[in-house]
């Protein structure tokens, strides 16, 4: 029987993208692992294995965590490991390098920590490690145009071939359920809001990438402009208490809903009027076609993963990443604009289908059956 580990920083981020992968491999007769910080025994899975990560490439405490996927990796003996986000990619890929026999290594970057914009001195930082392990990535597959070029002009998987694919692909069915106007009603009043309130929801974990600084700056100032604005963020995360006190501080705390983890986003959208995101780079976000999918229009932060789904004007807007008021001025055309936010919906709702899991199910498998043919 063939045995494959899926390997990512979080639990949560195995459960949210990669449970189909999980089950079709399991359908196909292999043994799953899956490896987190957690060890948590997900779905479709045999076996959940504990990995100790910490949230910083440079802690040392991660010479650790490689030490423990070396482990892991003599103990498996898998025929295939497929590695997700940066830093579980980095220590098992880092631990493959110190084995003579090892599996094969499928990397699936959901995008890199940097850009080609970025200064040398952070470029290098984070291009070293990929550079270093790309001798053991025996597949590399990548979200977006800007990581591809990176991918291809560092030659970083083993053989320098480079699969672009469509994310992981999005359960659209879910996201295209709409609410009757007394439904909506209903649920914004289960979170303290009007008919009259114009909802921008961004649903991201509270990091420095996430940039939720940038965002509640920017919600200020269209906020002057727009009084019936409101702000809904769904999520937790490190950098959540710093915001709540920023937006103190900005006097917009009885505007900005900081609502925690939310499950089911595909009730909360319809509620709401549109989205944003300000993150500071992306992979192929999901939240950004969850929200395109539930009908509504999004602004972002032009950076890549945002550009590769938004047409600036037809299918959404996009704002400098380094702007509050850059982005504050899309805030309050959205919030001003109603045709404006009904024509990029409808446009964005049409764009989606090369990324719904349908179609990239079959993509992504198809690259494992290139190296595994017929037992896939």
């Amino acid at each position: 029987m063939r045995r494959i580990l899926f390997c990512a920083s979080t639990a949560s981020h195995l459960r949210r993208f990669h449970l189909p992968y999980l089950k079709a491999f399991h359908d196909a007769g292999w043994e799953v692992w899956t490896a987190s910080p957690s060890g948590e025994k997900l779905p479709y899975a045999d076996r959940g294995e504990a990995l100790a990560l910490v949230k910083s490439l440079v802690n040392l405490k991660n010479a650790q965590a490689v030490l423990a996927a070396r482990g892991l990796l003599e103990r498996g003996q898998f025929d295939a490991v497929s590695v997700h986000t940066t830093l579980a990619a980095a220590a098992v890929r880092a631990a493959a390098l110190t084995l003579k026999k090892r599996p094969k290594i499928f990397y699936t970057c959901h995008g890199y920590l940097f850009s080609e914009s970025d200064g040398p001195a952070r470029r290098q930082l984070y291009l070293a490690p990929e550079r270093l392990c790309a001798r053991v990535t025996d597949v590399l597959m990548v979200m977006n145009r800007e990581d591809r070029e990176i991918a291809v002009k560092n030659r970083l998987s083993a053989d320098g071939t480079v699969y672009s694919i469509p994310g992981m692909g999005v359960d659209l069915d879910r996201y295209t359920h709409r609410l009757t106007p007394e439904e909506r009603l209903a649920a914004r009043r289960r979170f303290g809001y009007t008919e009259k309130d114009f909802i921008f929801v961004y649903a991201a974990e509270f990091s420095a990438r996430k940039n939720h600084a940038l965002l509640l700056r920017a919600f200020a100032g269209a906020a002057r402009r727009c009084p019936n604005a409101r702000l809904l963020l769904a999520g937790n995360g490190d950098l959540r208490n710093q915001s709540i006190r920023l937006a103190q501080e900005l006097g917009i705390s009885g505007r900005v809903l900081f609502a925690g983890e939310l499950s089911g986003m595909e009730r909360i959208y319809p509620m709401c009027d549109a989205a944003v995101s300000t993150s500071r780079s992306e992979g192929l976000p999901f939240n950004i076609m969850e929200a395109m999918a539930a009908g509504l229009p999004v602004a972002a932060t032009r950076v890549k993963g945002h550009a590769d789904l938004i047409v600036p004007g037809r299918t959404g807007l996009l704002f400098a990443p380094d702007s509050p008021q850059d982005a504050a001025q899309a805030m309050t055309l959205l919030c001003r604009s109603p045709n404006l936010c009904a024509k990029l919906a409808a446009s964005a709702s049409l764009s989606l289908a090369p990324y719904a899991l349908s179609a990239a199910q079959p993509r992504i498998l198809s690259v494992y059956r290139d190296v595994f043919p017929g037992e896939i």
